[in-house]
């Protein structure tokens, strides 16, 4: 039986399309705070409702009074808000020409876990989101990778079957949960290694 066309590419959006520095953020998020920036980090990821800021069940607002609650901090939520989104560089890691030339004969989507806070940021700040239509975020989902659930969302979305798509990621846990549902996969390690990637794929780029 023939390999399946491939019909769509799928990016996540952290460390692939956008570099993140999560220090950056936790240097401003800390002041007020009795933890260092590290401290800081470690605690919100081992925090309970990580997974509920992550999955959409709590609103922004929400999410800064727990912090301050929870962490301590005197930011306003419009600072706090500024802050959050330092992590997020604001140069991207590859060119707008990159996706308009794939977007010419493949269904684009991005797929990533995150917060509603970082997503109006993302969409605002970056020009490369013209490119995808189709946008699977876990705050809106109420699923994160590696869940099934994100993942088949995305196929849903995009109308293509698993074998006909092909998932990046940097992280390899995520692409294996990919791999899984039948989908292509490979880890994201540099713009060369991803054209790379691609190209073995049958994938036009120069």
């Amino acid at each position: 039986m023939p390999a399946a066309k491939l019909r769509a590419i799928i990016f996540d959006i952290g460390r692939v399309l956008v570099r993140v520095d999560v220090a950056r953020a936790m240097q401003g998020l800390a002041s007020g705070s009795t933890l260092s920036p590290s401290e800081f980090w470690s605690a919100i990821e081992k925090d309970p409702s990580w997974p509920d800021w992550q999955e959409g069940r709590m609103a922004p607002r929400d999410w800064y009074l727990h912090l301050t609650k929870r962490l301590g901090g005197n930011l306003t939520f419009d600072q706090f808000t500024e802050v959050w989104n330092r992590a997020l560089d604001p140069a991207p890691i590859l060119e707008d020409a990159f996706f308009e030339k794939l977007s010419e004969r493949y269904r684009l989507a991005l797929l990533s876990n995150t917060d509603p806070i970082h997503v109006r940021h993302l969409e605002a700040t970056y020009s490369f989101f013209a490119y995808f239509p189709t946008r699977i975020y876990s705050c809106v989902v109420g699923a994160s990778k590696p869940d099934p659930v994100i993942y088949r969302e995305a196929l849903r979305a995009l109308k293509v079957q698993a074998q006909e798509a092909v998932y990046i990621d940097d992280i390899a846990a995520y692409v294996e949960a990919a791999q899984r549902l039948g989908m292509g996969g490979f880890q994201f390690q540099s713009p060369a290694q991803l054209t790379s990637d691609l190209k073995s794929l049958g994938v036009d780029l120069p």
